[in-house]
């Protein structure tokens, strides 16, 4: 009776070599186990396998014009919008570890972070500035958006998403104007909420809402805290997740599919 042999692939082989050939091996093995096709596909139906076997291919837009991946035509507003939200989560969460929503402790820490934390006047001055900017990148990309025509269909629905996206991103930067709980963030926060109360039918209840009371205390600055770490942010990545589906689905970048170049 004999047996067949069988020929090990390329990666199984490599193990062979004991315990340096294995550690030789461990990045490719790496590498291929992330890229799955090797080599490089050379036909149609080899690339579109190879896109839908990688998320970072697959997040992108199957076909696109050559005048939507020119520089100039985007600026690269959108994905600078998502690298200031990343740096602002990433800040966020470092000023988390120290900050206290407290009425009798926000401002003593904020104090602190400028005087007695390493690095905590840079890390606060981070998280303010990038959300300065966020706010800016965000309004100059939808700009760019409209004159490029990228709101047009079939893009109408991703066009209000990114709207929403934009009232996310301002109330992101509103509820987080209250937390150090200084006098600029404490007047702010009365004059906010008191146009919110002008609203017609729910204003007062809006208001009642946003504050947890009538005037601004505790309750208010808790639920700010909250709404900042936890609501919106966890909203707007979400969000952010359909906005880049949407454009990979509606075809490119600056306008519709239907243009021709």
């Amino acid at each position: 009776m004999s047996v067949d042999k069988v020929k090990l692939p390329a990666d199984a082989d490599a193990g062979k070599g004991g315990l340096i050939g294995t550690l030789k091996a461990m990045p490719k093995r790496v590498y291929h186990s992330v890229f799955r096709f090797r080599p490089l596909p050379k036909t149609h139906m080899e690339r579109s396998q190879a896109v839908a076997a990688n998320f970072f291919l697959h997040i992108h837009s199957a076909k696109t014009t050559e005048r939507a991946l020119k520089f100039r035509t985007t600026l690269g507003l959108g994905l600078i919008s998502l690298y200031l939200f990343i740096i602002l989560v990433v800040s966020g969460v470092f000023l988390m570890f120290y900050y206290v929503p407290s009425p009798d402790a926000a401002y003593d820490r904020m104090l602190d972070l400028r005087g007695a934390v390493f690095f905590g006047t840079f890390l606060r001055n981070l998280h303010r500035w990038s959300a300065h900017a966020m706010v800016a990148v965000v309004f100059a990309h939808m700009v760019r958006v409209f004159l490029t025509g990228a709101h047009k269909a079939p893009r109408e629905f991703n066009w209000v998403v990114g709207t929403a996206l934009a009232l996310m991103t301002l109330l992101l930067s509103f509820t987080g104007y209250l937390l150090p709980w200084d006098q600029l963030a404490y007047w702010a926060i009365v004059v906010g909420t008191a146009i919110a109360g002008y609203a017609p039918v729910i204003g007062e209840d809006l208001r009642f809402i946003l504050l947890g009371d009538y005037t601004v205390g505790g309750e208010a600055l808790l639920r700010f805290y909250v709404l900042h770490v936890v609501v919106l942010p966890t909203v707007l990545t979400l969000g952010i997740g359909l906005h880049f589906w949407r454009i990979r689905k509606d075809g490119g970048l600056a306008r519709p599919d239907t243009d021709e170049e």
